[in-house]
């Protein structure tokens, strides 16, 4: 039994990877709290997950010491972390656990080091270092940066295993990310050389894992074809952060391994799902901390007859997932929720993979939750004179339209960014902008405006607009994402149609008169030819007299009743009708004659006042009068 253990145990790993950052920035006293990030992925069969794991937060994998192979030492080795980590992910197809742990340490400032998890062993199907060991390094940097900051390692966000069809050459971009945006990022593969910038084996059995493989460190895009179906190649990655595209040594160095497939193309129709939605691949996600994040990765197949059967996902610790769903036909999703926490503040990688019931998987999808960041949303309006405009009825060769979000935003970072404006009559865009590049679209503060050099518009038609995400793309890090809007009731507006007066007759049909026979009956109604001077009224009543007429003879009596109908029409006076101009002559009569009353009363006031005013001024300005009053002063002093 204990020779058996090792060979459970030693043909399980999938990769994995390690990052940190310090939890301030600001260098201050002699040490910083770093937290440091790990995650690996393992052999299903032999580390076990599923749901249950994932909501209990239940530990898998080996619990190794990750010890210091590098640099300064000593203060790492007295309080070393370790590899188990909580599950976060399983797919039962790919026989694959993943998990995810936080560490927090406090090491000394100005210090470098080089943090290693390296055991044994991979499995036996990889085309290089089969059943051989694994090494995943990791270079941590406290020396303060020349801007005065604490650096951030970068963050790299994979699959554990992503398919690939055999004999075709495929391209794969690894998703980057920084939380020091200015920092220049670079990739290269990981070496066995203790000459390289870790100082140690960074990969052991499985350097150069990719034969033939093409490496452009600028953008992490690996060019290679695989050969052999039904075997993996492993790939070990250092991603790599500079101060400056200038400078030559990186300030830190974060290991990144995962697997590649390789399966034949599949008989009959061979086309791989996609992922279609809600987020584009590579998005990035403003996310609070502590708000209820709900995503959906929509997945759609193109071939008849096949079906999602399974995912390869990639998540950070508590994000849940749900069931496959089938909404619609072809259409296949599942529904994220998570509740981030502090210590995941900064930038969150998720990555998913939809496989088909013939094993034929999709391309990687990733997004990057940006933790402690909002998203600059775009704001619906609520009146005329709101966030939107315009809203209403406008004219058809209207060209200026703006919208605001809740915060300052920029230009998207990518190309095929779209708003769409819809027709509502038929459900189809009429106008289309490219917010990525497009000259007709700016951005200030907080505003969008969007100028239409042709509109397009139909007088008495109504459109809506929709947009795609990330219109609004924020100013943090990776620029968070404003949502995408798929709402027809979100903003609106009709195109004013001429064709249509305000002064359209309306004909009305008169009742027929009738013949009442119990009672007289008066019935008004109105005339149709309405005129400008007043609506005549006409009024209809119905007379019915019974005569009876008695005829007596010797030998009968004869009775004989008549009965006569009179209808006698009236036309009462005409109703007059004040239209808008009569009471504006109307109360312009009595405004002149209020101001003529006016002017009359006031008038002799006005000049008596004047009058009194200059006799005022003239005595005290007068020098008779004001040498007499001095004269009499004197007199007055004297006596």
């Amino acid at each position: 039994m204990f020779v058996l253990i090792p060979l459970v145990e030693t043909s399980h790993f999938r990769g994995g990877t390690i990052t940190w950052r310090p939890l301030n920035t600001t260098p201050s006293g002699s040490s910083v709290d770093i937290q440091i990030r790990q995650r690996y992925s393992w052999n299903r069969a032999s580390v076990f997950c599923d749901d249950t794991y994932i909501a209990s937060l239940t530990q898998i994998g080996d619990n190794i010491g990750v010890s210091c192979v590098s640099g300064t030492c000593s203060t790492w080795n007295s309080n070393l972390i370790y590899t188990k980590t909580y599950c976060t992910d399983y797919s039962v197809g790919s026989s694959v656990s993943s998990g995810e742990i936080y560490y927090t340490r406090t090491v000394p400032l100005n210090i470098a080091f080089s943090i290693a998890f390296a055991s044994g062993n991979w499995f036996a199907n990889l085309v290089v270092g089969a059943n051989g060991l694994w090494s995943v390094i990791d270079r941590i940097n406290t020396i303060v940066r020349p801007d005065g900051y604490l650096n951030n390692s970068p963050v790299a966000t994979t699959l554990p295993v992503i398919y690939k069809v055999i004999n075709t050459q495929h391209v794969h971009v690894v998703q980057m990310s920084d939380l020091d945006s200015t920092d220049t990022l670079k990739c290269r593969w990981s070496d066995n050389s203790t000459s390289n910038f870790n100082s140690y084996d960074e990969c052991a059995d499985v350097c150069n894992g990719v034969p033939g493989a093409v490496l452009y460190s600028n953008n992490c895009t690996i060019v290679f074809t695989l050969t052999l179906a039904n075997m993996y190649v492993a790939v070990a990655l250092q991603i790599e952060d500079y101060y400056t595209s200038t400078s030559s040594t990186p300030m830190s160095s974060v290991p990144l391994q995962f697997l590649f497939y390789g399966y034949d193309t599949p008989s009959g129709c061979s086309t791989p799902p996609a992922i279609i939605g809600n987020r584009p691949n590579r998005a990035c996600v403003g996310t609070p901390i502590g708000s209820n994040v709900t995503e959906y990765v929509t997945v759609q197949v193109y071939c008849s007859g096949k079906t999602i059967t399974d995912f390869v996902t990639s998540s950070p610790v508590g994000l849940t997932k749900s069931n496959i769903q089938n909404p619609s036909s072809g259409i296949y999703q599942i529904i994220l929720s998570w509740i981030p926490t502090s210590d995941q503040f900064g930038p969150q990688g998720f990555c998913a993979g939809a496989i088909d019931n013939t094993d034929v998987q999709s391309d990687q999808w990733c997004i990057t939750f940006l933790v402690g960041y909002d998203s600059p949303n775009l704001i619906q309006a609520s009146s005329v004179q709101g966030t939107v405009s315009p809203i209403g009825t406008i004219f058809a060769n209207h060209t200026i339209f703006s919208i605001q979000a809740t915060r300052q935003v920029n230009r998207p970072s990518r190309n095929y960014t779209y708003v769409y404006f819809n027709d509502v009559a038929t459900g189809t865009s009429v106008y289309t902008v490219d917010c990525g590049w497009d000259p007709h679209v700016m951005y200030s503060g907080n505003t969008i405006t969007f100028y239409i050099p042709s509109p397009p518009w139909i007088p008495g038609h109504t459109y809506y607009v929709t947009f795609d995400s990330g219109v609004a793309s924020g100013t943090d890090f990776c620029k968070p994402e404003s949502s995408p809007i798929t709402d027809s009731n979100f903003w609106r507006f009709d195109i004013w149609n001429p064709a249509v007066s305000s002064t359209t007759t309306t004909t009305t049909t008169p009742p027929t008169t009738g013949t009442v026979t119990t009672r007289p009956i008066s019935t008004t109604t109105a005339n149709t030819l309405l005129t400008t001077t007043g609506i005549a009224l006409t009024t209809t009543t119905t007379v019915t007299t019974t005569t009876v007429t008695t005829t007596t003879t010797t030998s009968e009596t004869t009775t004989t009743t008549t009965t006569t109908t009179v209808t006698n029409l009236s036309t009462d006076p005409t109703v007059n009708v004040m239209y808008p101009k009569d009471f504006e002559q109307a109360c312009a009569s009595s405004l002149a004659l209020m101001t003529a009353v006016t002017m009359l009363a006031i008038g002799p006031v006005h000049a008596l006042l004047v009058y009194v005013s200059f006799l005022k001024f003239s005595a005290s300005f007068n020098p008779n009068i004001n040498e007499a009053k001095q004269r009499h002063q004197l007199r007055a002093k004297n006596f």
